[in-house]
């Protein structure tokens, strides 16, 4: 779960409904500071919402780009059905084309963060001309790391058994182990995290934690896209096996960016790292010549 520093929507940017032909989505659309570069489409990760990105929108403004931040169905403030089937990965990757459509800017970039990236790489697969570059932010093609698919496990298990309230303040204890004294979140950002939970469907967090656990390499669905790639992650990743996801570049040839100091959500501690990273493999995917294929990248602390 990313954790956001501050709940302040950025400059230029609006909390909205998103109206698609399958349904309306809470969307935060952030408009660039000055002339638009391209758009980008942003989904986030389990037990997450569009808050996720809220440090990173303001820099993608910056750079010219429109960034669009969206709660999937079921998830936070978007409505979704209570059913299981409601939640596969098609049902998901089908939303993501609709949202990239009702954007009306033609062809967008996708970024999606850890589950999001399972999503947003289904959504590619599924309709390579919505899309312009497709980038996997702390996800990967490989199965996540056995620690999380053991919390995963844990999760699923604990809501089919007890209510929601009772999962969150077990959530909260094993989190907060190890804390330092007065290293407790605000007030507000308290009462955020809990509303989010208590609002996203109970199916949705089942269904997104089958797809974590789902073992399947993705790394030939991966490289038989026709998009410009890239793979970032935080030199710190946790979720997924940076080994892994160093490989699943080399493999696919992806622009590969691992942002030094950061664990699993560079979009809250390094935001104007990656949107600096991001920009840079957008510029080079644009191009005539570009295919967004790079060496490694490595930003400083």
């Amino acid at each position: 779960m990313s954790k956001p520093r501050s709940l302040a929507l950025p400059p230029r940017t609006r909390a909205r409904r998103l109206v698609t032909a399958r349904g309306d989505f809470a969307v935060l659309d952030a408009a660039p500071a000055g002339g638009r570069r391209g758009t980008v489409l942003l989904l986030p990760g389990y037990t997450g919402s569009k808050e996720d990105f809220l440090a990173l929108l303001g820099p993608l403004g910056e750079a010219g780009y429109r960034a669009v931040a969206v709660d999937g169905r079921g998830q936070h403030e978007s409505p979704g059905p209570r059913g299981r089937r409601a939640y596969r990965r098609r049902e998901l990757a089908l939303d993501a084309v609709a949202q990239a459509a009702a954007l009306g800017d033609g062809p967008v970039h996708l970024v999606g963060h850890s589950f999001g990236g399972l999503v947003a790489r289904a959504a590619a697969a599924l309709a390579p001309g919505a899309f312009r570059s497709l980038t996997l932010l702390s996800s990967g093609p490989g199965p996540v790391a056995r620690p999380q698919r053991i919390r995963v496990r844990v999760l699923r298990g604990a809501l089919a058994l007890l209510p929601k309230e009772r999962v969150w303040q077990a959530m909260c204890l094993l989190d907060s182990r190890g804390e330092e004294p007065g290293a407790a979140d605000p007030p507000e950002l308290t009462a955020f995290l809990r509303r989010r939970w208590m609002r996203t469907r109970v199916a949705q967090l089942a269904g997104a934690g089958r797809l974590l656990l789902d073992g399947r390499d993705g790394t030939a669905e991966l490289s038989a896209l026709r998009m410009p790639l890239h793979i970032a992650y935080g030199a710190d990743e946790a979720v997924w096996s940076p080994a892994d996801l160093s490989a699943a570049a080399a493999l696919t040839g992806a622009h590969h960016t691992v942002v030094a100091g950061a664990g699993h959500s560079p979009n809250v501690s390094h935001p104007e790292e990656l949107a600096e990273r991001l920009a840079a493999f957008w510029e080079r995917a644009d191009s005539p010549a570009g295919d967004g294929a790079a060496t490694e990248v490595r930003t400083a602390p």
